[in-house]
């Protein structure tokens, strides 16, 4: 009890101090809160020798990623010798950083899951970002159990939130019958990654192969979160219109198979707005966000509207241009670029397209 009561009391010692800088998404090198997340199965709560999981408390969300990420470790020596070369790092950055700017909070104010003042590791179900996030957190790990990279002879179970229950799966048989393809996916994802590990071709050929197949089952995630449409009615304006720039994003990144290691996932994740937008945010002078968040909120913005504005042709315009691993390349440059550097014009991007684009 007391060991409990300590680890609560250190938790909320850690989550309040994580405030004091708005823009930090790790602590110690890893996202916030890793090193007090389960690193291992036996770790998280059980009953009648059945391992129960909550996605809907950060730990246990997080302690999904670390545990992928552990299992996945073996079959990723062709992205690099370091482990924080994994590709999957993204996404428990994305998780950290969601926490951080407040977006896993629940949005309708009517209870204070997630709030500093109530259970800061709540994860509310009414969030729009913590629902999309369930596709990219809880899905990858049931399948990666079910094609044995994860738990192997272990029983499992994926605790339903409490309320809007019916909006999530919480099996690798419930999540199939409704949601086929993105299921399939992550399924030859990470059987393409035990394959591709011991497969007698080039390592190059191996990463590019195995991002491909990773890039494609977030694709799958994102969009099946299309299903959380109906949480963005608690949002402002602004930050409805980020939240589709934001989903839309992975089209242009899966695009390059960026290799999304730790080092390039913080770069990227790190600008993303650190508060929940309100109305009358006005990039790139939205009050109370950095220069590097107000850019970035920008690029977001611009390309939203262009895209809107060509009648979705923006996305295939990019998706076309990355045709080989040359263009990728450029592709992920020119990301880099545009994310990162305030004095990138915008206006210019069409035409580096058309030009990436006559080469293919």
């Amino acid at each position: 009890m007391a060991h409990m009561l300590s680890l609560k009391v250190a938790i909320l010692l850690s989550f309040c101090s994580l405030y004091a800088n708005a823009t930090e998404i790790t602590e110690n090198g890893y996202p916030i809160l890793w090193e007090k997340s389960p690193g291992q199965l036996t770790e998280l709560p059980s009953v009648d020798d059945v391992i129960v999981i909550n996605p809907w408390n950060y730990l246990q969300r997080m302690s999904l990623y670390k545990l992928t990420l552990q299992a996945t470790d073996m079959y990723m020596t062709s992205m690099g010798e370091n482990a924080t070369e994994n590709p999957l790092w993204g996404l428990p950055l994305q998780l950290a950083w969601k926490l951080k700017s407040g977006r896993l909070v629940d949005p309708s104010g009517v209870t204070t899951c997630g709030k500093e003042t109530g259970d800061p590791m709540c994860i509310s179900p009414k969030s729009w970002w913590a629902c999309v996030n369930y596709y990219l957190s809880v899905i990858p790990f049931l399948a990666a159990v079910e094609t044995g990279i994860v738990g192997q002879g272990l029983k499992i179970q994926i605790q339903a939130p409490s309320e809007a229950s019916e909006d999530y799966c919480v099996s690798f048989s419930d999540c199939t019958s409704k949601h086929p393809e993105m299921m399939s996916k992550w399924k030859t994802f990470f059987l393409a990654l035990k394959n591709l590990s011991s497969a007698d071709i080039p390592q190059f050929e191996k990463k590019d192969q195995i991002l491909g197949f990773m890039w494609e089952a977030q694709q799958a995630s994102m969009h099946t979160g299309s299903k959380c449409k109906e949480r963005l009615k608690h949002y402002s304006t602004l930050e409805v219109t980020f939240s589709r720039s934001w989903t839309k994003s992975v089209d242009y990144v899966a695009a390059t198979r960026l290799h999304s290691n730790m080092e390039r996932s913080k770069l990227f994740t790190s600008p993303l707005p650190s508060r929940i937008l309100r109305e009358g945010d006005k990039p790139p002078n939205a009050p109370g966000l950095s220069s590097e968040e107000n850019h970035t909120l920008s690029v977001f913005t611009w390309m939203d509207s262009m895209n809107t504005l060509l009648g979705g042709t923006l996305v295939q315009m990019w998706q076309s241009a990355m045709c080989s691993e040359r263009t990728r390349e450029k592709g992920q440059a020119l990301l880099q670029d545009l994310v990162l550097d305030p004095k990138f014009v915008f206006s210019g991007l069409l035409t580096i397209l058309i030009e990436m684009g006559s080469s293919c």
